[in-house]
């Protein structure tokens, strides 16, 4: 697991809607099948929702059938952070900005080649640039 090296300026923050301040500041979580990007398809790479930095590309997104974007790998190993997660009476590994801290989603033993990882992530916390 990685964490945000302490030695680093703190990152700028964007302001949030009251909806991504739920999902990126306090972990909640987006319905499935209700965010903008769980069926998306355009080619391009999504960032932080609340600092911009780059997390993941079109080109690792794939449909899980779970109703939340996914994708098999992040752009850079170094893009995420991972967190043990105990809540709700399930052991899961929750998923940050490496950058912020913003909680993004989960990641799973259950996705497909080349990682055989699937990064479940909330659409709010995500910002798509078109390629």
């Amino acid at each position: 697991m990685t964490t945000p090296d302490p030695r680093k300026s703190p990152p700028a923050l964007r302001p949030l809607t009251p909806e991504q301040h739920a999902v990126c500041r306090c972990s909640a979580t987006e319905p499935p099948f209700s965010g903008a990007y769980w069926k998306h398809t355009a080619a391009g790479r999504y960032h932080c929702v609340a600092c911009g930095s780059e997390l993941f590309s079109s080109d690792s997104k794939y449909d899980s059938g779970s109703g939340w974007p996914s994708f098999w790998a992040p752009t850079r190993p170094d893009a995420l952070s991972e967190h043990p997660d105990a809540s709700h009476g399930m052991r899961r590994v929750e998923v940050r900005c490496a950058h912020c801290a913003a909680h993004l989603g989960h990641v799973f033993p259950d996705g497909p080649p080349p990682t055989g990882l699937r990064y479940c992530i909330n659409s709010l916390a995500l910002e798509f640039v078109a390629a």
